[in-house]
């Protein structure tokens, strides 16, 4: 069983950066590719950015390639996600979540993750 709390959400300006965290419970923290999505008003929810087990494989929509960074540490059973240049259709209600083996990387669905946090606000405003 895994645990996720979300923090670090706000409201920023367009092309600020804002970092939000997930902290993870559960002593297999290692063993879950970790994922974050978001969902904004009116939309589907929609796939962010995941990071490998390992740490050393990372993937982004294409709406987010080479403004935000995702990383985790295992130590902390925590993983961020770093946003840079944010736009206002950066906007949403971002979702951390967990999955364990048996799913192909590039597998960005979020009915493939099993365990989801409850969300942190993110606006960016224009």
């Amino acid at each position: 069983q895994v645990q996720l709390v979300e923090s670090g959400g706000g409201l920023v300006q367009a092309g600020g950066s804002l970092r939000v965290s997930c902290a993870a419970s559960g002593r297999t923290f290692s063993m879950y590719t970790m994922g974050w999505f978001r969902q904004a008003p009116g939309k589907e929810r929609e796939f962010v950015a995941a990071i490998s087990w390992s740490g050393s494989n990372t993937y982004y929509a294409d709406s987010v390639k080479g403004r935000f960074t995702i990383s985790r540490d295992s130590a902390k059973n925590t993983v961020y996600l770093q946003m840079n240049s944010l736009k206002p259709e950066d906007t949403a209600v971002y979702y951390c979540a967990a999955r364990t083996t048996g799913y192909s990387d590039t597998d960005y669905r979020g009915s493939s993750y099993k365990y989801w946090g409850q969300g942190t606000q993110v606006t960016v405003s224009s």
